[in-house]
């Protein structure tokens, strides 16, 4: 009976916490020594999925409460969101929903109305690892600008650009720093008239997930604006992409996997409106009303593409079928363009300088390995579709693969819909020459198995310590460096070259690695010191080195997300006489003051200013202060 009537308690215990989360009225424990993270994120995610964001924020404030410095951090990071989404609920349009239709995540994409093959999928070295909601990239007929994204040496997609000249491609670049963020951006696309840009971002100002994004191209500045959250309903706490307003001019089409299964999206279609109005929303129940972007006369069933199909859908084995001469056909066009880009590579080889070769090789090898992988795959795919076939014969069943293939490539969803979604092909694999990016040179002193010089002989400003290894009348070899990287080679007044290894900026530093230069057989190597590229005596350097000061900046993060007001621009100008500019770094707006010198002098600029009523701030480091010579 006890043991009921604990059972009876928790159950009474996690109902009535269950109740105070779909009421708003969340609360931690008084006797709460520490925060749970997890679980914080648990609750603010259930919260905010509901559009509930300033219960939410409350949410991550009371935590706060109970949190120490470290925690009090991340649930700044994990908080952000949901202000951004309380702040965008004050911007809302009301958009006409032509359509409303469900596809799988595999090839949504192939539903949009653009142009018949332009979905390629792309070779690696443009990106090897396409996948999740990334499968293909839009490629235009006759295009000179592409932009597609790849994930990058951590793993986080960026948007890349290159350019068509002459005979190939410029080497793949980043856009500005405005639309590059620490996490994913996927799906660029551009407007029909080339003046916006489209895509979705995980890292820019947004409400979680992907949400979508519009950048206007600045004539001026001959580069992208700062991009801007598009807001409620086509941005949302769920993933949103792939956002374009069509060639027409009649309809604006984005997709969700709000309220989808983990495999699918939904295609949304609307009336394409040019200057929407944008209102405040009373209630989350109204922004979550709107963001279902129900069609007119539909009161929320949403249409399936899995009833799509004339016939194909009738028989699982058919569809099956039709789905094995698609992969086939896939795998005979990536075997053509892995055969095309091998002699593309062994034709660059053939001229490469040797500071590509060894690169140039690995690829060459790294494709002529995968190549028998796909033509066993493309065998064993054969194999299974003649077996099928056979089945399909002693049933008595007539296949035709080049109508059914056809048939398949022009599936036609959506009579119920208002909108007719048609299936387009997928064009072939995008192969293409390109100019191979330069590589980035490591300027960290190192010992390696071959010393290597520096790429850039030009040596950085500020005060700098070497170590200079010899001088010889002739240039000297990497044979002669004896494993020492980066080596700096200059010319002395006598004519003589003369080689030093590494860029250090502490006497301390340099003096740790000087025995490390000799033991590798330069028993002559001295400490040789630089300020701004011009030699200086190694006592003169020492002298200057104690003027150096850490420098510090405050950031301060306005509370509405955007602007300080003008009371507390005045408040700074009172604080302080030091420099300050507005900064936008991963999406987030601050205002950056300083630098000053010492933490000391930041850290009374941060409590005068908390002190006045500006408390969202923080103090950072910002490096070094420079030096001069008398």
């Amino acid at each position: 009976m006890k043991e009921l009537k604990s059972y009876i308690h928790v159950f009474l215990a996690a109902a009535a916490w269950c109740l105070c989360i779909s009421a708003g009225a969340v609360t931690w424990p008084a006797d709460s020594a520490a925060v749970d993270i997890p679980a914080l994120k648990a609750r603010t995610d259930s919260l905010m999925r509901q559009y509930r964001f300033s219960e939410a924020v409350d949410v991550f404030l009371r935590a706060k409460d109970n949190a120490d410095s470290t925690a009090r951090a991340e649930i700044d990071a994990m908080m952000a969101p949901a202000q951004n989404g309380a702040s965008m609920a004050g911007f809302c349009c009301s958009p006409v929903v032509v359509a409303r239709q469900r596809f799988s995540l595999k090839d949504f994409f192939l539903y949009y109305p653009l142009e018949d093959g332009a979905w390629r999928k792309v070779p690696n070295q443009l990106d090897g690892k396409a996948g999740g909601a990334v499968r293909a990239t839009f490629v235009p007929e006759d295009t000179d600008i592409l932009y597609w994204s790849a994930e990058d040496k951590e793993g986080i997609r960026n948007i890349y650009r290159s350019e068509y000249q002459d005979t190939v491609w410029s080497a793949p670049e980043l856009l500005s720093e405005q639309l590059t963020s620490s996490s994913d951006e996927i799906y660029p696309m551009l407007s029909p008239d080339g003046s916006q840009l489209f895509f979705a971002s995980k890292g820019l100002y947004g409400m979680g997930g992907y949400d979508l994004y519009v950048a206007e191209w600045d004539y001026e500045l001959n580069d992208w604006d700062i991009p801007v959250n598009m807001g409620f309903p086509f941005s949302s706490p769920y993933n949103d992409y792939l956002f374009i307003n069509t060639d027409d001019g009649q309809y604006t089409i984005f997709a969700s996997d709000r309220n989808c299964p983990a495999d699918s999206v939904d295609i949304y279609v609307l009336e394409y409106d040019s200057m929407p109005v944008r209102k405040s929303a009373d209630s989350p129940a109204a922004i979550e009303q709107l963001c279902r972007l129900d069609p007119a006369g539909d009161s929320g069933q949403i249409h399936s593409d899995g009833d799509s199909g004339k016939g194909l859908g009738e028989n699982e084995e058919i569809r099956h079928y039709a789905e094995m001469l698609d992969n086939v056909r896939s795998l005979r066009e990536s075997i053509a363009s892995f055969g095309r880009s091998m002699d593309e590579c062994r034709s660059r080889l053939a001229e490469a300088p040797d500071s590509l070769k060894e690169s140039l090789s690995a690829e060459i090898l790294g494709m002529e390995a995968a190549l028998p992988v796909l033509q066993d795959s493309l065998l064993r795919q054969t194999k299974a579709i003649q077996q099928l076939e056979m089945s399909f014969l002693r049933s008595g069943v007539v296949i035709d693969p080049a109508s059914l293939q056809k048939e398949t490539e022009r599936e036609v969803v959506g009579s119920e819909s208002g909108f007719t979604f048609t299936r387009h092909r997928m064009g072939p694999a995008f192969s293409f020459p390109m100019l191979e990016p330069e590589p980035e040179f490591d300027y960290s002193f190192q010992v390696l198995p071959e010393g290597r010089f520096a790429h850039d002989n030009t040596l950085p400003e500020g005060l700098v310590y070497q170590i200079q290894l010899f001088s010889l009348s002739s240039k000297a070899t990497v044979k002669n460096l004896k494993g020492l990287s980066p080596v700096f080679e200059r010319r002395g007044s006598n004519g003589r070259y003369v080689y030093s290894a590494g860029l250090f900026r502490s006497y301390r530093d340099v003096l740790s690695n000087l025995n490390t230069v000799k033991k590798a057989g330069f028993r002559n190597s001295m400490i040789v010191a630089f300020l701004d590229g011009k030699p200086v005596s190694v006592s003169k350097a020492r002298t200057l080195e104690k003027s150096i000061r850490e420098l510090f900046i405050v950031r301060i993060f306005p509370s509405d997300g955007n602007s300080l007001n003008d009371k507390e621009l005045a408040i700074v100008k009172v604080v302080t006489e030091a420099d300050m500019s507005r900064s936008l770094e991963d999406g987030v707006i601050s205002y950056v003051i300083g630098p000053v010198e010492g933490r000391e002098e930041a850290d009374r600029v941060a409590s005068a200013l908390k002190i006045s009523g500006i408390g969202n701030l923080r103090v950072e480091s910002a490096g070094l202060s420079r030096v001069k010579a008398d």
